[in-house]
Parts: C-alpha cells; structure tokens; sequence
C-alpha cells in the first residue's frame, strides 16, 4: 500500500511504496505525483453466492438452482464433462 507523509515542520515529502522510500525536500522545483489503485472492478451481483468448498483439479463451475448458488467441486470436472475427458 502507498503511503504519503507530509510533514510541514521540515518541509518534506516522504513517499513509500513497498520497502522503498523516496523523500523530497523543500525548497524544490519538483512536482511529485502519488496515486493509488482503486478496487479491483465493480463488485458482483448481490445475492449471488459461489461455493468452492469442494473445489478440485479442473473444477468447472456450474450453476446448481436446487443449491441457489454457483459451484465448483468434483461433481463436474474436465474429466467427467465427457467420457475421457479429452480437454
């Protein structure tokens, strides 16, 4: 996570990302731009769950309605979606 200190008693700038720490100091003709990712896309639908407690190798994900909910176990895997599997 990106931090940015500003402090105005030794009018400094400290700007941290990771381990490193880049500082500048005033009286300075530099511009110093931070920014932060903002979240990873719009969040999903309400009310729609996905249950990947049973999950395996190759899972698919497939909607079970008597469940109300998406799931991936080993009820439906690239080896049982058709006989031999052939993916």
């Amino acid at each position: 996570m990106t931090t940015v200190n500003v402090t105005t008693s030794q009018n400094t700038v400290s700007i941290t990302e990771g381990n490193q720490t880049t500082v500048v100091s005033a009286p300075s003709a530099v511009v110093v731009t931070a920014s932060a990712a903002g979240p990873a896309g719009p969040p999903g639908p309400s009310g729609t769950n996905f249950n990947d407690s049973g999950v395996v190798d190759k899972s698919i994900i497939y909607y079970d309605s008597n469940a109300g909910e998406f799931v991936a176990n080993s009820t439906w895997t690239t080896q049982t979606l058709v006989t031999g599997g052939n993916f």
